[in-house]
């Protein structure tokens, strides 16, 4: 933490006076790139992408049995993060969905921080007369946010009919639950028309996850980075450095929040081991 408390004290320093915030639209670097459709978001993605693959490739290298110390605290992270997830989507699960939930929980993470690198946010470029940013947080980029939000889904969608199938998901929708040999027949049959209901508002649920999920990051991203340009127009180093540190923690629960709740998605169709193990139990 004490290098995220250093950056948090330098970065917001190289804000400029008098900035208008954070553009809510991405700024098009197209005349760099000649033909390529690039954005200020886009640039800082292809950047910290490379940053995760070569911090990996030098703190693990080759995995070794006897882990080195960059290959243990690697290890020791996302055991941990697992270790948080394995309960949620289940033991036969969590090697199956892992990669993809790490996936997300380290890219979002490293996103939201990155707001707070000096840098980022400030590099300008004149355009037609126009200061812009350069390089700007992703993840404070609504095309960004929206695409993770799509790529959850179709995450869900596809382990959910791999694993689950398609006749456990329209029954975990539109099923009746309720038990016949408790039931009338008249009250069995009312429930049921009660539970179709019921499933339509949750496929309405379902489809509404793409603007929960991308909104919920990108409002708290974005808000945060305008906060620490406004607050830089009060007091360029101290104001700016408190909410610094408090963007540190906003970007560590936006991330996990992100990925618990694709964690929780899959899990409520995919993961029935506790009701297998009461069935047992029985």
């Amino acid at each position: 933490m004490r290098p995220l408390f250093l950056l948090s004290l330098f970065a917001p320093a190289f804000a400029l006076a008098n900035e208008e915030g954070v553009n809510p639209k991405a700024t098009d670097l197209t005349s760099f790139t000649v033909t390529i459709p690039v954005s200020n978001s886009i640039l800082t993605t292809w950047i910290l992408a490379a940053v995760i693959i070569i911090a990996i490739r030098v703190l693990v290298g080759t995995p070794k049995i006897i882990p080195s110390k960059g290959q243990a605290l690697v290890e020791s992270m996302a055991s941990g993060l697992r270790d948080a997830l394995e309960p949620i989507v289940g033991k036969s699960m969590i090697g199956k969905v892992f990669p993809t939930l790490c996936g997300f929980f380290i890219f979002i993470l490293l996103m939201n921080w990155s707001g707070l690198l000096p840098g980022v946010g400030t590099i300008k470029y004149n355009a037609h007369g126009h200061w812009l940013d350069a390089i700007r947080p992703a993840t404070s980029d609504l095309n960004t946010t929206l695409a993770l939000s799509i790529i959850s889904f179709v995450a869900w969608t596809y382990f959910v009919l791999r694993y689950a199938g398609f006749k456990v998901l329209i029954f975990d929708l539109f099923g009746n639950k309720a038990d016949k040999k408790e039931l009338s027949f008249p009250m069995w049959l009312m429930l049921s028309f009660i539970f179709l209901g019921v499933g339509g508002i949750e496929v309405v649920s379902i489809a509404f996850r793409l603007i929960s999920l991308s909104f919920r990051l990108y409002g708290n991203v974005f808000g945060g980075e305008n906060l620490i340009h406004a607050l830089g127009n009060i007091a360029r180093f101290v104001v700016p450095a408190v909410a610094g540190l408090l963007e540190v923690l906003v970007g560590l629960i936006q991330a996990f929040v992100f990925t618990l709740l694709s964690a929780v998605y899959i899990g409520l169709i995919c993961n029935h081991e506790g009701g297998h193990d009461d069935e047992h139990a029985h």
